[in-house]
């Protein structure tokens, strides 16, 4: 198969999957921001959060090396799938003997103590998954992998509005939900694959196996960790300054720019599998090259109109009490996008195994975020929150450009890019000064969006032509 032609059918397949789940998850955000109070919700996401880097911290982020070395095909998966489960039921072994101090914690006014046996099962829930979700992906049961979300996202649904919409759970709703979920998800995998073929702690765990898996791996803890602190440290310290009350309406504004993760999450999935089975092949940097200028092309285009719509999605989606988390997400949109962007060059340090300049380049846009928020937060609150999760994000898309160049050069038309990151800006400043007023800053920034359309016109064309040629070649196959 044409590797174009197999990255759009994979893209197809994990959409399936994954589009689901993301439609679930702003539906549900819809839900948690009508029937829990700031302060509950902004709790919940606290404990969320602090499961997210949790993870990788107490799994040593084996995860991420069972699906690299699932993905090659001389690999014993037996192996690597034990070495994976061990290394997880370990660490969370280990994890529990630190419960006493975990119940010491406290951020403002919520006390993070009084949830830490939510906290532990929602972290043994999230790990089996992941463990058991990449291993699935890197074997190539891609189709699997996507019924897998569809069926997460029907029983994530069931449980949220059984736990909060009746029973009245509150935080402990929104977390029992999540794990009661995963748990089904990991069964679901293990049924359908037949995962337990893969255990045998008696011969599976080989040095051979587990000492290259850990190698690659435990580098992507401190980046996993340095990813946090971009992306999630914020609203911690948000809470900090101003309380879980605002950071609740902080982390509503979040939900709106992720609407951009459902387009590159769904990629990102498939191109990962593509960008390892085409890294060795002559016409690597070409075919690099093409896919960016798609991908990049279509995440402007989409922030550009989550921009425009931000007052306009805020008003619909969200309860009135969260209403003004409009003014944070304009500048939350281009977080997300250049977030979404270095995700893409994320690829080429995988397919290297080059784990170590992932955590580096990671390292540096931490750093400037965690001395940005304690300049800005202080002064602006959220707004200096967004503004710190901006300027990282765009300095390590700066930083990866140059240093991935040594692996693969990628090369971007900086003319096409630059006006599309000045609309977006431009965008951003028209809807959070109001020029023009309410609706003529709504009439401005919709003219930047077809600008920012006509700007990537190519990309926009290149899209459609291949999922289009994709959809059709299956409609005449059908027939």
């Amino acid at each position: 198969m044409d590797k174009y032609k197999k990255l759009a059918s994979n893209t197809i397949i994990f959409a399936i999957g994954t589009f689901s789940s993301k439609v679930l998850t702003i539906l549900l955000t819809s839900f948690y921001t009508r029937v829990m109070a700031t302060g509950d919700f902004g709790g919940a996401t606290l404990i969320q959060n602090a499961v997210n880097i949790l993870v990788p911290v107490v799994t040593l982020a084996v995860n991420s090396a069972a699906l690299r070395f699932a993905i090659d095909k001389s690999t014993d998966k037996k192996g690597v799938f034990t070495t994976g489960v061990a290394t997880t039921l370990i660490g969370f072994a280990i994890f529990c003997l630190f419960s006493p101090f975990v119940s010491m914690i406290q951020i403002n006014d919520f006390r993070l103590g009084e949830y830490a046996i939510l906290l532990y099962v929602m972290l043994l829930g999230t790990s089996l998954r992941e463990l058991t979700q990449q291993f699935v992906r890197g074997m190539g049961h891609v189709k699997i992998f996507a019924l897998d979300g569809v069926i997460a996202t029907g029983t994530t649904a069931l449980f949220t509005f059984l736990y909060l919409g009746v029973f009245n759970f509150g935080i402990y709703g929104y977390i029992l939900a999540i794990f009661t979920s995963d748990m089904l998800s990991v069964f679901f995998m293990f049924i359908t694959v037949k995962l337990w073929r893969y255990i045998d702690f008696k011969n599976g765990l080989k040095k051979n196996i587990a000492f290259p898996m850990l190698k690659y791996c435990i580098p992507l803890i401190p980046t996993i960790i340095l990813w946090w602190i971009i992306n999630v440290s914020d609203q911690y310290i948000v809470t900090y300054y101003n309380g879980v009350a605002v950071s609740g309406i902080y982390t509503a504004a979040y939900k709106i720019p992720n609407l951009i993760v459902i387009f590159a999450t769904i990629f990102i999935n498939a191109w990962q599998l593509s960008a390892v089975d085409e890294y060795d092949s002559e016409g690597k940097a070409e075919f690099f090259t093409k896919v960016f200028k798609v991908y990049s092309g279509g995440l402007f285009v989409v922030g550009a109109f989550l921009i425009t719509g931000s007052r306009i999605i805020t008003s619909i989606y969200l309860g009135p009490d969260y209403y003004d988390a409009w003014h944070y997400e304009p500048i939350l949109v281009i977080a997300t996008t250049f977030s979404n962007i270095v995700n893409f060059y994320a690829s080429v340090y995988m397919a290297e195994k080059k784990s170590v300049l992932s955590m580096l380049t990671a390292g540096t846009g931490a750093v400037t975020n965690i001395v940005l928020n304690f300049i800005l937060i202080p002064k602006m609150g959220p707004y200096g929150a967004a503004i710190a999760t901006a300027i990282s994000f765009v300095l390590v898309f700066a930083i990866r450009v140059v240093n991935t160049k040594k692996f693969v050069n990628i090369k971007i038309n900086w003319i096409r890019f630059a006006l599309s990151f000045l609309l977006m800006i431009g965008s951003v400043c028209v809807m959070q000064f109001e020029i023009g007023g309410e609706w003529g800053s709504f009439g401005i920034s919709l003219a930047l969006t077809a600008a920012m359309i006509l700007v990537n016109i190519g990309a926009v064309i290149d899209i459609v032509k291949l999922f289009l040629d994709k959809f059709l070649k299956k409609r005449g196959q059908s027939v």
